[in-house]
């Protein structure tokens, strides 16, 4: 059984930047590739960006140029560096594998981008 706990949001101006972290415990997690995914109220969930065990990267189209995924697998941890943002980037962060499993899901972390 794998618990993610990410932490990192808050809440910024337009433009401004926020580093997510996604720790990770069990010792399956350097295999997988993950996952950052984001649910704005009434939406639904989205992956926004993924890592693979490779680090080979992939990015939605909305956060292309702006969102940087890494992984640091001794520390069984991914981040999410995201610059520029904006306020359609309200939502609640999560991360998991990619594709996700159901009960790897945490409590996610805030993310609000005023105008």
């Amino acid at each position: 059984q794998v618990q993610l706990v990410e932490s990192g949001g808050g809440l910024v101006q337009a433009g401004g930047s926020l580093r997510l972290s996604c720790a990770a415990s069990g010792s399956r997690f350097s295999i997988n590739a993950m996952g950052w995914y984001r649910q704005a109220p009434g939406k639904q969930r989205e992956l926004v960006a993924g890592i693979t065990s490779s680090r080979r990267t992939n990015y939605a189209d909305s956060v292309k140029g702006r969102f940087t995924i890494s992984r640091d697998n001794p520390k069984n941890t991914v981040y999410l560096q995201m610059n520029s943002l904006k306020p359609e980037d309200t939502a609640v962060y999560y991360c998991n594998r990619s594709p996700a499993i159901h009960n790897w899901w945490g409590q996610g972390t805030q993310v609000t981008v005023s105008s």
